[in-house]
């Protein structure tokens, strides 16, 4: 495929949040921004950066005001600002505010500030740009989420309750996560949804801040109860008269070790018995726990299918933008951190996904003990461009290693033996540039 050298093409990254209080102001992936940034430097393409939306966590930092946050964040990642000057000189960068950074758009001073470094604040919602016959639509996509929708673009005064979780619950955890056995706590910004949050902590308490004695002793203790439940049902139909053959089979067993075996069958006996106790408390618990889950799923409450749906919210917003501006062949937005591509109605929805960590829970293969959560990496550029085929959309992924080996335990590794997530970015797609109502074709 063959491109006019004087097109457009346009680089697509969001949610870098960079910055916060304490641990939260560590960049885990500074070293490949600036290599992409580099890169960019250096492109003989038409080409603009456009960042959108949550380049910044000024809703993390709670012990500063205003454009205070700014110079903090020169002061703190200065190689970082520099290359964006650098950068800035060769391609035009234009940044949209998302919800973490909205008060870029509340302050005038943001803009003169970030000019200098040659970035284009643009103080709108969305903002779109040609691309061959067709134009693209950008916007960071909190103003289609209820919990982080800035009725008063602008006010630095307007608080969501995505406001007050970021300042309470993740700003907080940047200022306690070192006082863990490991620095794990920071990395509550990647848990996403956000219900998802109480069996993350957990999770990271069993794992990682549990006594290692106590943790490891539980393991044997929970496998030995799910023998003493199947015991117990066999004593159960023993006593019934139902099926005597295995217990009777087990104390023959036991018995040709004389008094080792009777311990054996003591213990076998006693933990059968509590096994049987917590059985029969256990299936009327059951069936209520059941019935009380049903009842808050269909309120929503916790995550379920009627509350984790990222994409379902930016269909509808993209259905009504194709609706009103039928050229419009992309809507582009980020905020949920899903690198996702889909077909709507022959056009495309594109999600930019985050350059921080991502977090896949996975189910341990044996017991009740709590999920792990996977770490990953998913640095990812849209490139979007006019070609021959049509607007051409393409995922370019910025290679970073694992922290699997360095933030999992052994012991999480075995539990999930086989369940190893292996995220993969979106394919090539292209959308035809002869007719808005044309089909878009993704290719892998």
């Amino acid at each position: 495929m063959s491109e006019d050298a004087d097109e457009p093409v346009y680089y697509v990254i969001s949610d870098l949040h960079i910055g916060g209080d304490e641990q939260l102001e560590k960049v885990d992936f500074l070293e490949e921004l600036l290599g992409f940034l580099e890169r960019l430097e250096a492109t003989d393409e038409e080409a603009e950066l456009i960042i959108n939306g949550d380049m910044f966590g000024l809703w993390e930092f709670t012990e500063l005001e205003g454009v205070e946050k700014f110079d903090e964040l020169a002061e703190t990642y200065p190689s970082l600002f520099e290359q964006l000057r650098a950068t800035g000189e060769s391609v035009p960068i234009t940044l949209l505010p998302g919800n973490h950074d909205h008060e870029l758009a509340a302050y005038d001073e943001y803009v003169e500030r970030l000019d200098a470094y040659n970035v284009d604040l643009v103080l709108a919602e969305s903002i779109t740009r040609p691309v061959g016959d067709r134009t693209i639509h950008f916007e960071h996509g909190h103003q289609q989420d209820p919990n982080n929708r800035i009725e008063d673009f602008g006010n630095p005064h307007a608080t969501p309750l995505g406001y007050f979780y970021n300042t309470h619950v993740t700003s907080r955890a940047g200022r306690l996560s070192d006082r863990g056995r490991y620095n794990w706590l920071k990395d509550v910004q990647a848990v996403t949804p956000t219900e998802r949050m109480p069996n993350w902590l957990a999770s990271k308490y069993f794992y990682r801040e549990m006594n290692p004695l106590l943790r490891y002793a539980t393991v044997p203790f929970l496998f030995l109860f799910n023998v003493s439940v199947v015991l117990a049902v066999f004593a159960g139909l023993d006593l019934a008269g139902v099926w005597t053959m295995p217990v009777d089979a087990a104390d023959a067993f036991l018995a040709r070790f004389g008094l080792a075996g009777a311990a054996v069958h003591l213990l076998l006996v006693i933990n059968t018995a509590v096994a049987g106790l917590l059985l029969l408390v256990g299936i009327p618990l059951f069936l209520f726990v059941r019935d009380l889950r049903k009842t808050i799923d269909r309120f929503g409450v916790v995550e379920t299918d009627l509350t984790v749906d990222p994409e379902q919210p930016y269909r509808e917003a993209a259905r009504e933008v194709f609706a009103d501006r039928p050229e419009t062949a992309i809507f582009c937005y980020g905020h949920t951190h899903r690198p996702s591509m889909v077909d709507v109605d022959g056009r495309l929805l594109v999600n930019t996904g985050t350059w921080l960590k991502r977090l896949h829970r996975r189910d341990v293969v044996a017991g009740h003990l709590p999920p792990v959560f996977y770490p990953s990496y998913q640095l990812c550029v849209v490139r979007i461009a006019s070609g021959d085929e049509g607007v051409v959309v393409e995922y370019e992924e910025i290679e970073k290693p694992s922290p699997t080996a360095e933030e999992l335990t052994l012991t999480e590794r075995l539990l999930t033996l086989g369940r190893e997530p292996n995220p993969k970015l979106p394919g090539r797609a292209v959308v035809e540039s002869d007719a808005p109502e044309s089909t878009a074709d993704v290719l892998e």
